[in-house]
Formats: C-alpha cells, structure tokens, sequence
C-alpha cells in the first residue's frame, strides 16, 4: 500500500520533525509513502490532499501541521476550515485522511511536545482506516 503525506512548511522545524516521525512510523508499519507534498500552511493542504487522492496508487493521505496560537482567533478558523475540507475531500474519493495537525489554541511548547505523538498516531490511523476498509 502506498500512501500520501502532505506537510504544511509554516512552523517548520515542528512540521519537520512530524515528518521524521511519520516516515519513522510507516517504515515500521511496512508502510510504503509513495508521496511527500509540502504545501505553505495548513489552510493549503485540501488542494494537495485532493490532488493525491486523485491518483490511482495513493490509497490514503496523512496530513501534518502545527497552528499555533496567536492573539486572534485565526488559528481556530485555519483549524475548522481546513479539516472540514478535509474531511469532504477524503469522502468524495472514498480514501482515507487522517488529521495530523495539531492546534488550535496551543502554545510553541505544546507543538513541540504533540509533534511525536501526533505524527505517529496520524499514521497509526491511517493504516488502521485501510486495514478496516479493506474488510468492507
């Protein structure tokens, strides 16, 4: 099976990172990734998602991110949009994506503590969606 990452460069040593880890993961997992897309931010990763979901040897895509809290609310409508969009995308091609981005609402230092975790389990579930698929 071969997947998709799509990877946000804003806050790029935390999104670098993520990669490392989700790459770490999939290796484990025997999980080929066919594909890495960097996009600028989170809001422009549905485009990407799109574009590899339309690709016949991407089964699923993972997407990794990190907003961060700033003095307005905008971290929360980059957050709502961008999995909403997410979201249709991943139902209109009948394949999986799973939301590795982490925020709203969190500090510089709950970035770097989530990006492990985040990463791994973003791909965790990934490969738990196809297993899962593949049975229906």
């Amino acid at each position: 099976m071969k997947i998709g990452i799509v990877v946000a460069e804003f806050n790029g040593e935390i999104t670098g990172r993520m990669l490392e880890v989700a790459h770490e993961r999939a290796q484990n997992l025997n999980v080929e990734v066919g594909k890495v897309c960097s996009v600028p931010g989170t809001f422009d990763m549905p485009i990407m998602v799109d574009a590899l979901l339309s690709r016949s040897d991407i089964v699923g895509v993972a997407t990794l991110g990190a907003i961060i809290k700033g003095q307005t609310k905008h971290d929360e409508v980059i957050a709502h949009a961008t999995a909403a969009s997410i979201q249709t995308i991943s139902l209109k091609h009948s394949k999986p994506v799973t939301l590795g981005i982490t925020g709203p609402g969190m500090s510089v230092r709950q970035a770097y503590a989530r990006a492990r975790p985040v990463a791994e389990r973003v791909i965790d579930a990934l490969v738990f969606l196809l297993q899962e698929l593949d049975r229906v």
